[in-house]
């Protein structure tokens, strides 16, 4: 299957050369004008990945990107004018997978597309489709990560609401517990494009993951820091597979 990729964007130009470029290199490419179109695209068809323009009239890009987050685990690109960091940050908080500053090379952009494509499950894949038989789980106090099936489960077996984000960054630190992992081993783990903003984004992921493992995110227990260096996950030995 074809990754599905929709281009919402409302410079017709860009939004037709984005989306040639990326038909050409192998992709299904829908594209929309403006958030609304987006919406009843995203409504009626599964996408692995939108590309976002965070500037738009009408409703803005942060904006579908935070309703497409609340609904499916897409991976989100947002593209966003150069020197706006106070967005890139927001939408980092938001979920966003990774950005695109404007103007940008389109060889950028199919590098970023490629780079998220390869840590996002595919789109409305059907729930209990697979057998545990195989899967990989691993535990972690009271909770337990199907590695797989890219869920989290709490003491109660309550799922953990868990942005793909998290969870990526999560599982790097699972499959790598009680290693010193610095950011630059973070990023390129979980596949960031090399960017000034990685590090930036990697320490919005841990602040955001603890918020949702730690009893004490400001003392944690298992994703310590390491001053200076980066940051360890901290398994009992014999805890996890």
């Amino acid at each position: 299957m074809r990754a599905r990729i929709v281009v919402v964007e409302d410079e017709p130009d860009l939004r037709d050369a984005v989306a040639e470029y990326l038909g050409a290199n192998g992709y299904e490419v829908a594209t929309a004008e403006s958030a609304a179109a987006a919406r009843t695209l995203l409504e009626t068809q599964p996408f692995h990945l939108a590309i976002l323009d965070i500037a738009m009239p009408g409703e803005d890009g942060l904006s579908l990107g935070r309703w497409l987050r609340s609904k499916t685990s897409i991976g989100i690109i947002y593209a966003t004018a150069a020197g706006t960091a106070l967005d890139r940050i927001v939408g980092l908080e938001l979920g966003a997978d990774d950005y695109i500053v404007k103007p940008y090379e389109l060889r950028e952009v199919l590098a970023r597309v490629r780079s998220v494509l390869r840590r996002v499950p595919q789109p409305a894949a059907p729930q209990g489709a697979k057998a545990d038989a195989g899967r990989r789980f691993m535990t972690f106090g009271s909770f337990q990560a199907d590695l797989d099936g890219r869920l989290v489960t709490g003491a109660n077996g309550a799922v953990i609401d868990m942005a793909k984000s998290e969870f990526d960054v999560l599982e790097v630190f699972l499959t790598r517990a009680n290693r010193l992992l610095t950011r630059a081993a973070i990023s390129e783990a979980i596949g960031f494009v090399e960017d000034p903003e990685s590090s930036r984004a990697v320490d919005i992921r841990i602040m955001r993951l603890r918020k949702k493992i730690e009893a004490d995110p400001a003392n944690p227990k298992f994703l310590r820091t390491v001053r200076g260096e980066g940051y360890i996950f901290s398994l009992p030995t014999g805890d996890g597979h």
